[in-house]
């Protein structure tokens, strides 16, 4: 199951909207329309104005994708899978199912987004000074009157392109400046752990120097270089807090793999998990095993122990419960078609990044079409928790 809009696939690559980016775009549009354009062009009609402003978030979110496309198609060319860019509320995040397998590969690739955005920075703000003509730098206001709805757009999406790939360059892990300078310490240190844990300190203090320039903003002391503001110190605040956060999380998703480096699903699996028959009345298994038990999800297996299908706590829901006695497992379970499995000799990282790639609970374990074991979220947790003093860090 997938969170937000699935607008297509580039290359091979799915794009996902995240509902998140319903704010950002609407925040965009609401003070381009109702703020800059007018100022830039008082002539135009509300109407233009609004419309200039929605292609301009439009072709704005388009360029987040490029940017996150570049680092998707260089990640490819040094092994790295990736499956999905999600667009969300701070930018894009092409969700790698491997990290790079050397420093060259994490340069390479971090540095391929601001790149892409210094490149479409560049040409739009070159192509928007070309379709205005001459420019009275005495006159901004008048240059700007004299933009055409193209030109507008390319003027304000090219510069905002410029300070994109300025602030992906900041030395804050995880932005790509962070990922650049995790990789030229993971080649001087030759390690990749202690190049993470550096780029990662380094990230969460520039996320504490913003969250302070912030407050300092809000109070009307802004740093040098800032202006005061309330609005502009909540963002900073705002903005500082999610790559603390991210900066922490980055380095524990890390020491989780290592920690799970070697470790093959049969190990963390669930054996004999409980099975039920796809013949079986909804009624009955609400009684005899979703109420007598804590898993919230049953394989369906068929006479000769061969997978067909998963039946989760909220399967249940699909049927009136007027119809639980009448209805039975088949009507309502997910069948093998639509299910993420994994076999017990695979690597327990696998089946923890496809746990959460596919957002549910539990896999089952399949090997020659039987099922053998069932790998919960829950039991990879455990067994981290039991093994995970790093983690503490």
């Amino acid at each position: 199951m997938k969170r937000g809009i699935v607008l297509g696939k580039l290359f091979g690559i799915e794009i996902i909207l995240d509902w998140s980016v319903l704010v950002i775009f609407g925040l965009l549009v609401y003070q381009l329309g109702g703020a800059v354009f007018p100022a830039w062009h008082p002539e135009w009609s509300p109407s233009l104005s609004w419309a200039v402003a929605v292609a301009a978030a439009l072709v704005f979110l388009s360029s987040i994708v490029a940017h996150e496309l570049a680092h998707s198609l260089v990640g490819r060319r040094y092994g790295i899978t990736v499956r999905t860019i999600t667009l969300f509320l701070f930018g894009g995040v092409a969700s790698m199912e491997n990290e790079p397998p050397s420093a060259r590969s994490e340069f390479w690739m971090a540095i391929a987004g601001p790149i892409a955005s210094l490149l479409i920075g560049v040409s739009f703000t070159l192509a928007g000074g070309w379709l205005a003509g001459p420019i009275n730098s005495d006159d901004p206001t008048a240059f700007f009157a004299g933009l055409g709805p193209a030109a507008t757009i390319l003027a304000w999406v090219g510069p905002v392109n410029l300070l994109l790939a300025f602030f992906n360059m900041i030395p804050g892990f995880p932005l790509d400046g962070g990922r650049v300078l995790r990789a030229v310490l993971w080649r001087v240190l030759g390690d990749l752990t202690a190049a993470t844990r550096v780029a990662s300190t380094v990230g969460r203090v520039i996320a504490w120097l913003l969250i302070f320039s912030g407050v300092a903003s809000a109070l009307g002391r802004p740093p040098p270089g800032l202006a005061s503001g309330l609005g502009q110190g909540l963002w900073l605040i705002f903005i500082g807090f999610f790559l603390n956060n991210a900066a922490r999380e980055s380095y524990r998703h890390l020491l989780t793999e290592q920690l799970l480096s070697g470790v093959r699903v049969a190990r963390l699996m669930a054996r004999s998990p409980a099975v039920v028959a796809a013949d079986l009345p909804i009624g009955l298994l609400i009684d005899a095993h979703l109420l007598g038990s804590d898993a919230r999800a049953f394989p369906v297996v068929d006479d000769d122990q061969r997978l067909i299908g998963l039946v989760c706590l909220e399967d249940v829901r699909k049927i009136p419960r007027d119809r639980w006695l009448g209805a039975t497992v088949a009507e309502i379970m997910t069948p093998l078609a639509d299910l993420a499995v994994i076999g017990p000799e695979e690597p327990a990282v696998a089946g923890l990044r496809l746990l959460a790639r596919r957002e549910v609970g539990q896999l089952p374990v399949v090997q020659h079409g039987r099922l053998v074991g069932l790998l919960r979220r829950s039991d990879v947790m455990r067994w981290l928790e039991l093994n995970a003093e790093a983690l503490a860090a």
